[in-house]
């Protein structure tokens, strides 16, 4: 970009980012940044690949810009940082978009529309908005490559996740098995148990105690009165599968009779006064006392099923709230599931993996037993059935977390189905030991929410009953036998034909035969998480190219995303390295057993301002480019880094926040570099750090600029962004406040050489130290004051000159930055303008005496004529504000001087512009000094005013 010709306009920043922008654009300076680097000296970052079927927003431009500022910081160290764009192609959240556009409701309808059309309509689907987001994300400043991008959906990809798979297979990882799982009825699929995580909502729902009508009574009670046993349950819709009641054989159990039904009942003891607190206690007993009972079923359809309807021990009974007695329906729980198995109970599956009750159900067939939008209608008709046949005893409404599918947002039912799973039991260990190698940032993270998930770690079901996606690569004989494939080139050796795409309706097609027999894909996909955890090799075709490259520079250095990405892409990531690299024969040969990342930054959610959850229906926050139009995108990531967003925790979005970025850091710091270009000789190298100074001001600068460099870079190196950009925008308010406000006079001087090296040279080394988090105004700076061809994020990063570091001078600033905080506080309290000038400070505070000059840089500053300093315990700070005449008209000078100069400002006048001031009256002995100061001649008039022609 051109260099500014008029620094005193306001500057336009997001104009003059759109500038910078496409200057490197031009030049190319991104790919650049990459080929100046040794390519032996490799800094490895992996992206996340996003889905394209929507606009980025917050959140998107929040881990935007961490992967921005690490990868920046890298290649100014002097790494070569490779950043290739990826997509998430594949999966429920494209196959629920097109569903809708298709008005496709039910897998049937897919099947009828046909695989082959509904994948082609998804594939034309995937990239809808990557135009658009091909001009945000650079427009945010992320240099990344999106030309040369991986699509999950592409064969080569699809190749490596084959790899994977029979990698896992060869190792026993993988196994196929019936299991209770959660499954979404829209999407008609099981999901796994961190994808159950990511949905879970709160809903009212209805809550009920169920009579069972229990058979030979006569082992309780020799009275005639029906006994029945009270068991609850939160999902009334799953009693029709019931066919066990499960009690704890060694909790005391009673039979109470109700007052007003002649009837009595079986409950656990320490729930009796919940249930029933105002009823007679028959009898007390141990549940192993009606282990076997039987019990007639509340409902008629599946009597027959043999070993069913009896009273069983059940070892998760929980008797904080309920009965003590749990419903037992095989196919609808886990615990049930495996209660069941062990009871040698014909599974009962009353309802469809769609959601709907079967036929056998006659009362209720077809009937959706959880629609979306009136999710307990199922219920209801149940609970009426149940009050008709007197089968309940009570019933209430409650308030619980239930688990709804993370794309669809239907609710989840926990369904007893067939799926295939990754042994992540059998290498948790490993998985916990990997976790300790990794930095987490913050590290709380690390045995906290993602150790304590990886501590109850399952087994993951990582195939879907879907189309779009990459297929099981499991081809199945009749009698059962199976095969694993790996590659394109093994399934073109066995079936004899040429394989270029991998997609279920291609593959599907493709049959061998093998020892007499003949072999056909299984119908699942893999789940979506399988590739994204498996995007390190995806996205480089491991290993059928880049292996040895892959392999030199694995595991990755960094990765970053959000909080909920512990239970999805990092864990996918970690669990899939970690089956890949342990073992006798690992398939990546790595020296230890490894995750696929070392280094991670876990950012929080942002919210609206309002602490709700951002909702383009509610319109509850700013859009995020007219953010970036309004402030400029500099200020926007620098609110976002040192925002506490970046410790995991939410953010609130607060757009006045980001306008004082923008003007207490870029505002001032345009005016700071004004001044420089002003003032500042012009035959100085600010890419040199000076030779020692001479003056305190100078010196002290020099000193603060080391420190500043050390402790970014640690920061950085850290991965602490939130420290790194807070130390660096503190640094911006002291060099105009405090350097800046008690050098101008030395800095407008003639002789300056010195004075402006020492503030060129900070100047220069607070934008390099800035140019990763904030790329733009750096960019404006390195145009304005090196050179205009070349880039600030092509230098080096600055190194930390230990010649140059006085802590004890350090030290003395700051008290003495305190003595004037103080001081000018006690003439605010006194009504005494800083103009006037004073005769005598008097300090004391702790240490030695500063040195002369700094008591002259502090006397000038509060504007006194003495500094009196003392040794003492504590600081105290006193003025004399007795004014002398001399004073007096001192003060009034200061006071006129300062008036010129804001008409001289208002007029446009340019500092070498000498005019006329008509002023009623001045101090004659001053007039020289003002005349001077001001460059104005004075002369008499009623009112101050300049005439300028």
């Amino acid at each position: 970009m051109p260099k500014i010709k008029d620094l005193n306009q306001q500057p336009d920043l997001p104009q003059l980012e759109e500038e910078i922008l496409q200057w490197w654009q031009d030049t190319k300076a991104f790919e650049k940044s990459i080929e100046m680097r040794p390519a032996d000296k490799a800094y490895v970052f992996y992206d996340g690949p996003p889905f394209a079927t929507g606009l980025p927003h917050y959140g998107h431009l929040l881990a935007s810009t961490t992967k921005d500022v690490i990868p920046r910081y890298w290649t100014m160290k002097g790494y070569r940082v490779e950043r290739i764009w990826g997509w998430d192609c594949h999966g429920l959240p494209i196959e629920n978009l097109v569903e809708k556009e298709l008005n496709l409701k039910t897998k049937q309808a897919i099947e009828t529309y046909g695989v082959d059309k509904f994948n082609e309509a998804s594939k034309n689907t995937v990239l809808r908005y990557a135009d658009d987001w091909k001009k945000i994300i650079p427009r945010i400043g992320r240099w990344v490559d999106m030309e040369n991008d991986y699509k999950t959906m592409e064969p080569n990809y699809m190749e490596s996740l084959w790899w994977v798979f029979k990698s896992l297979w060869e190792r026993k990882l993988i196994y196929q098995s019936y299991k209770s799982m959660h499954v979404c009825p829209r999407c008609n699929t099981p999901l796994s148990n961190f994808e159950v995580t990511l949905g879970y909502k709160d809903i009212t729902d209805q809550s009920v105690i169920v009579k069972f009508p229990l058979n030979k009574t006569q082992l309780l009670t020799d009275s005639t009165k029906p006994v029945f046993i009270l068991a609850w349950t939160t999902t009334p819709w799953t009693l029709p599968g019931n066919a066990l009641l499960a009690i704890d054989p060694k909790l005391d159990y009673v039979l109470f009779e109700s007052q007003k039904l002649d009837q009595l009942y079986i409950v656990a003891k320490s729930r009796l006064n919940e249930i029933a607190p105002e009823s007679k206690v028959v009898k007390k007993f141990k549940g192993k006392e009606i282990i076997n009972l039987t019990y007639e079923p509340l409902f008629p359809y599946f009597k027959n099923t043999k070993n069913a309807f009896r009273i069983v021990a059940g070892d998760f009974i929980n008797t904080k709230e309920g009965t003590g007695i749990v419903h037992i329906a095989p196919a609808f729980g886990e615990d049930d599931y495996q209660l069941g198995e062990k009871e040698n109970i014909e599974l009962i599956q009353h309802v469809t993996m769609g959601g709907i009750f079967v036929p056998e159900v006659t009362d209720f067939a077809g009937m959706d037993v959880k629609p979306k939008h009136n999710h307990d209608q199922a219920d209801k008709e149940i609970i009426e059935y149940l009050q008709n046949k007197d089968f309940l005893f009570s019933q209430k409404t409650i308030e619980h977390s239930y688990p709804h599918c993370w794309r669809c947002d239907t609710p989840l039912l926990n369904y007893a189905t067939e799926s295939w799973f990754v042994k992540v039991t059998a290498i948790k260990d490993q998985l916990l030991a990997n976790n300790q190698k990794i930095n987490w940032i913050p590290d709380n993270i690390q045995n906290g929410r993602f150790g304590n998930w990886l501590e109850n770690a399952r087994d993951w079901a990582i195939s879907r009953n879907r189309y779009w996606g990459t297929p099981l690569p499991v081809w199945q004989s009749e009698d059962g036998d199976t095969i694993c494939i790996g590659s394109k080139q093994e399934l073109e050796n066995l079936s004899g034909q040429k394989v270029s795409d991998l997609h279920k309706h291609v593959v599907d097609e493709i049959t061998f035969e093998k020892n007499g027999k003949t072999y056909t894909r299984i119908p699942e996909v893999l789940d979506c998480w399988f590739e994204s955890g498996a995007m390190p090799y995806g996205s480089v075709h491991y290993p059928f190219e880049n292996k040895a490259k892959f392999e030199a520079n694995f595991p990755a250095e960094f990765i970053s995303e959000g909080i909920d990405q512990t239970r999805g892409w990092f864990y996918t990531l970690h669990v899939l390295a970690t089956a890949l690299t342990t073992g006798e024969n690992p398939a990546i040969k790595t020296l230890q057993s490894t995750s696929s990342f070392k280094n991670v930054i876990v950012n929080g959610v942002v919210l609206a301002q309002d602490g709700k959850k951002m909702s383009k229906r509610l319109q509850n926050y700013p859009d995020p480019m007219s953010i970036v139009n309004k402030y400029g995108v500099d200020s926007l990531r620098l609110y976002l880094m040192s925002s506490t967003v970046m410790k995991s925790e939410n953010l609130s979005f607060n757009e006045k926040e980001v306008a004082d970025i923008r003007r207490k850091v870029f505002i001032i710091w345009w005016n700071v570099f004004k001044f420089f270009k002003t003032f500042g000789n012009k035959s100085i190298d600010a890419t040199q750090a000076p030779t020692e100074p001479d003056h305190v001001m100078d010196k002290w600068l020099l000193s603060k600029t080391q420190h500043l460099i050390q402790n970014t870079t640690q920061y950085m190196d850290n991965y602490d962004l939130i420290k790194a950009s807070r130390i660096l925008m503190e640094f911006v308010d002291e060099l105009s406040t405090w350097y800046l406000r008690l050098s101008r006079d030395r800095l407008r001087a003639k002789d300056n050489q010195e004075a402006s090296h020492v503030f060129g040279y900070t100047l220069y080394t607070l934008a390099q130290l800035m140019a990763p988090l904030a790329p733009f105004f750096p960019e404006l700076i390195h145009h304005n004051l090196i050179d205009e061809s070349t880039s600030i994020h092509h230098t080096n990063w600055p190194q930390t000159n230990l010649k140059l570091m006085h802590p004890t001078l350090e030290s003395k600033m700051a008290t003495a930055k305190e003595v004037v905080n103080q001081a000018r506080f006690l003439r605010k309290d006194q009504g005494v303008k800083l103009r006037q000038p004073l005769t005598k400070l008097t300090v004391t505070a702790p240490g030695e005496r500063p040195q002369d000059n700094l008591l002259k840089v502090i006397a000038k500053e509060l504007n006194v004529k003495e500094v009196d300093w003392k040794s003492g315990e504590e600081l105290k700070v006193k003025l004399n504000f007795t004014l002398t005449a001399e004073l007096k008209a001192e003060g009034e000078a200061r006071e006129l001087m300062r008036d010129i100069q804001k008409l001289r400002k208002k007029a446009g006048l340019k500092l070498t512009a000498q005019v006329n001031a008509q002023v009623p009256s001045w101090p004659i002995d001053w007039q020289k000094e003002i005349e001077a100061k001001t460059n104005t001649l004075l002369s008499k008039g009623l009112e101050l005013r300049i005439i300028t022609s």
